[in-house]
């Protein structure tokens, strides 16, 4: 089964980490990147996305912000909240809204438990 991903994070940097760490785990999955919550909202009301990760800290809406409004877009979607800002209140908004928080710096040991779990969970559906 092939999985759409929205990858969301003012770092284009941050973003070609991911999108490596994404070839390399799962090669056949459909990427696309965005810069800010503006524009992935814009991308989420064109197309449907199985997967979304999610910056904590960027200008404009945050990632928690932008996790909601995705949640209300589409209540079935994989969400994933990545930032470097532990802090318990973070991961607990973080759960609020149904996302998985994820430590940066990123890992691919890290996301590729999250999209097994989320294969395996779609799987089961």
């Amino acid at each position: 089964m092939t999985f759409q991903v929205l990858i969301v994070d003012d770092s284009k940097l941050a973003r070609m980490a991911i999108a490596k760490a994404m070839n390399n785990l799962q090669p056949g999955w459909t990427r696309v990147e965005a810069a800010n919550a503006d524009d992935a909202l814009a991308l989420a009301r064109s197309q449907t996305f199985d997967i979304a990760l999610l910056d904590y800290n960027m200008p404009g809406r945050d990632g928690l912000q932008l996790a909601g409004e995705l949640r209300d877009l589409s209540p079935g979607i994989a969400l994933a909240l990545i930032s470097a800002n532990h802090q318990r209140e973070v991961v607990s908004q973080a759960h609020e809204v149904g996302a998985i928080f994820l430590s940066k710096p990123l890992t691919q040991e890290a996301l590729g438990q999250f999209l097994s779990e989320v294969q395996q969970s779609k799987r089961s559906m």
